[in-house]
């Protein structure tokens, strides 16, 4: 498999970066599309199929290729494998539920392929501004395919507008559904990891009040309450205005256990319902949850991430073809700089061009080897065709 990546700020650029990238006989099968909202996706997804190339991909918070990092553009990863490597599924939930949906997708990958393995990209918000249930997605898919199949991806973005998400595959496209890539494992391996790299401050604390993804009492304390006086924004608790998702949110994420002594996963606060007085969720918060506030990641968040691909790449001990990274809209706004930093030194670890964009959720594998949806982490994930 060969693979360039290819970006630009208009159909144009991209119809040029295109024609430069194919002009050494190179002809690409597969494009993996992350675009913003702001850019003629339905122009793009025509130039690359007037060429013969099939499309997959979803809108963003922000992309980037190896050596590039901005927003409201389109960033591409060209492959040419082979066509019967993988197929691509496109499913508009629409008036079903998810879970039949994911249920379908996950019994049709393994139709397609005996050794199946997924790049999955859902919605991460709908034009009616619903959050999309990354947590139910992950659980049906494991269910059906088992916790041995490997899937990774993202939920599409919006420019943090909050107008709406999409995912598309040739022309096709909802703002409520997923499109999936579904490989063949035997003949093309898929290695990667999700890691946040947020760290627990304090004492751990239990929700004693909630329902769904609103919590209304932490400890037997107001949540609101507590969430901003912990944050010593006691006075903005009562600013309608007040934007918690941006300004709070994404730099003090909750921590909880997915199980005791299990993986960490980040649940974060996106608003207030002023009604009820309750801090709004990303993801259900049962009551009887145990969590710990946070405090934003260290410079050696970096070195983490890419100290575990590094050790994952020598266990393979073999480069890859191509690299896909799925990072969260919160990473960029938080770390800064770093977040490039983190994003091209997994392209020069792996040796190999990459794209990949802001998401709204993450899905991959946990340092532990588990299948999850994830809040705030940056996964990756290297191809490599057998």
């Amino acid at each position: 498999m060969k693979a360039k990546s290819i970006k630009g700020k208009s159909t144009e650029e991209i119809q040029s970066a295109l024609q430069v990238a194919m002009s050494d006989s190179f002809k690409p099968t597969l494009a993996i599309c992350f675009i913003s909202i702001k850019q003629d996706r339905k122009a793009i997804k025509e130039l690359l199929t007037e060429k013969g190339i099939d499309v997959f991909g979803a809108t963003s918070c922000g992309e980037f290729i190896d050596g590039y990092q901005g927003e409201g553009a389109a960033a591409i990863l060209l492959l040419d494998i082979p066509k019967d490597c993988y197929a691509i599924l496109f499913e508009d939930i629409g008036n079903k539920s998810l879970k039949e949906v994911a249920h379908s997708v996950a019994k049709e990958a393994e139709g397609k392929f005996t050794n199946p393995s997924l790049i999955l990209c859902s919605t991460g918000l709908s034009a009616k501004g619903e959050f999309f249930d990354g947590t139910a997605l992950v659980s049906t898919v494991k269910e059906t395919l088992g916790k041995d199949r490997l899937f990774f991806g993202g939920m599409a973005g919006d420019d943090m507008t909050f107008t709406g998400s999409y995912v598309f595959a040739q022309e096709k496209e909802t703002d409520f559904g997923i499109a999936t890539i579904i490989f063949d494992a035997d003949k093309i391996n898929m290695s990667g990891m999700a890691i946040t790299g947020w760290k627990p401050m304090g004492i751990c604390r239990t929700v004693t009040k909630s329902s769904g993804n609103k919590i209304f009492t932490i400890d037997n304390v107001p949540a609101v309450e507590m969430y901003f006086k912990y944050l010593g924004k006691a006075e903005k608790k009562t600013d309608q205005d007040f934007k918690v998702f941006e300004e709070l949110g994404f730099t003090y994420p909750f921590i909880t256990e997915r199980e005791p002594g299990g993986e960490m996963v980040l649940k974060t606060p996106m608003k207030i319902d002023h009604e009820e007085n309750a801090l709004v969720m990303d993801m259900d918060m049962p009551e009887g949850t145990k969590f710990w506030f946070s405090m934003p990641p260290d410079f050696d968040i970096v070195d983490e991430i890419l100290d575990e691909a590094a050790r994952l790449k020598d266990s393979y001990n073999s480069d890859a073809d191509a690299l896909l990274i799925f990072s969260c809209a919160g990473r960029q706004p938080v770390l800064g700089p770093l977040v490039t930093a983190e994003n091209d030194g997994l392209a020069n670890i792996w040796h190999t061009p990459m794209a990949g964009f802001f998401t709204y959720g993450e899905y991959g594998r946990t340092k532990k080897g588990k299948q999850e949806f994830h809040s705030g982490a940056c996964c990756w994930v290297a191809l490599k065709e057998l």
